[in-house]
């Protein structure tokens, strides 16, 4: 006999799923009270949401949202946007950045439900004030306020739901947040490849429901599709320039042609759909439910729309970091490798950059993680079933019922839930 000693990662994970002490609680309960504190005390802060809230009362002052053309959401979250016109200036500087912590919070915690994470465990509480601290682009979307939050809660509530298997609540989930803002759009793909057509049917006509509803209540709403639709299209204008993470717009600035640029980014989305697509026909590791199998698949179809949207900013990511970084619990995973890590390293707060870079061309860090997170999603899809042989000993009179040797998949596939 031989005893083996349990791998590091094994033990690290032990670890984290162990229960937080009292004190890591009040720790960082405190971290995130602190952060959102002094994002409502800063001058610059809810710069995004401002616009939301000005196409909201200018809708209940009889005129037409798309006028302005920075608000760039759909006739539905026009309507979603009154109750925050409705408020005070004053109060909206104390709840917004609350409420933007608060959905990161909720989408974290649904993260780790899936993946069965106790929810006072050491992952579950430290974790996330790590990533509120460590992680720059957490406390820029709590201070602009966009509503990337609504997806980034949203998108691990459709998750959990659908592994469960209640797809048409995971569909109307996904609706509601397309609603707000259409983000999640990539997210349809999903319910395709696993040929849930009831919740991909309530996915779609919820958010096209409500859109119908803003614009019968607003004044010229064809302006959404004939100055809305492509002034994005167009990647909108220098003032996003310098955020746009996309490829489409980074490899221009370093020299690369346009038409290039574009055909590379593409060429990347593609590559993303087809890892997509393999990685849901594979079989999950041993010891998993089909949980790694469907946040992946989510993660790179997302990936892939964010190497061709236009723009691409550095919150988009949260979007799938949470996701991913739950997803370490399981063997295999990607948080499990250090390229994981490098790849999320331009980000990090703690890291000095020259000020060159961290200002006027923040974007190529963004683009780098972005560009790092898809390469590692593709990488692990196309890797295949590899069979390994192991000896098989016997010992004792009895006849021999095993073979001399037993083949044993790398990955096997284990039963999961759809």
């Amino acid at each position: 006999m031989r005893w083996r000693q349990p791998s590091t990662g094994v033990r690290v994970t032990g670890w984290l799923l162990g229960p937080a002490p009292r004190a890591w609680r009040v720790v960082s309960a405190g971290v995130l009270v602190f952060l959102a504190v002094s994002t409502s005390l800063r001058a610059n802060w809810g710069s995004d949401n401002a616009f939301v809230v000005k196409a909201a009362r200018t809708l209940l002052d009889g005129g037409s949202p798309y006028e302005d053309k920075r608000f760039l959401y759909p006739p539905s979250a026009v309507l979603m946007a009154v109750p925050e016109a409705l408020l005070p200036r004053e109060v909206l500087r104390w709840l917004l950045p609350a409420g933007i912590s608060g959905l990161l919070g909720a989408g974290w915690l649904a993260a780790l439900k899936l993946f069965s994470v106790p929810l006072c465990s050491r992952l579950a509480v430290g974790g996330f004030a790590v990533l509120a601290l460590a992680y720059k682009p957490y406390v820029n979307l709590v201070l602009i306020g966009n509503w990337t939050a609504l997806s980034a809660a949203a998108l691990p509530f459709a998750l959990l739901l659908a592994h469960r298997g209640r797809w048409v609540a995971a569909g109307v989930v996904v609706g509601l947040a397309i609603a707000c803002k259409p983000m999640l759009v990539p997210v349809g793909l999903l319910f395709v490849l696993a040929r849930r057509w009831r919740g991909l049917a309530v996915a779609v006509l919820v958010p096209l429901g409500a859109s119908l509803a803003g614009a019968l209540v607003m004044p010229s709403p064809s302006l959404f599709f004939t100055k809305t639709l492509p002034f994005l299209f167009q990647g909108q204008d220098a003032y996003a320039l310098p955020w746009d993470a996309s490829p489409i717009a980074v490899l221009p600035r370093l020299g690369v042609p346009q038409p290039v640029a574009v055909a590379v980014a593409f060429a990347g989305a593609g590559a993303g759909l087809w890892a997509a697509w393999t990685r849901w026909r594979r079989p999950d590791p041993e010891g998993d439910g089909g949980e790694l199998r469907l946040v992946e698949t989510a993660c790179m179809v997302m990936l892939a729309a964010f190497l061709v949207s236009r723009p691409s900013f550095d919150h988009y990511l949260l979007v799938v970091l949470p996701l991913l970084l739950a997803s370490g619990v399981r063997e295999g995973s990607m948080p499990r490798s250090p390229w994981f890590w490098l790849a999320l390293t331009p980000q990090l707060a703690l890291v000095p950059w020259p000020e060159e870079l961290s200002r006027k061309r923040r974007a190529f860090k963004d683009c780098a993680t972005l560009c790092g997170l898809a390469v590692l999603l593709v990488r692990r899809a196309s890797r295949s079933g590899r069979v390994t042989l192991e000896p098989v000993t016997t010992a004792g009179s009895p006849p021999r019922t095993e073979p001399e040797c037993a083949a044993t998949p790398a990955e096997s596939a284990s039963r999961t839930a759809f």
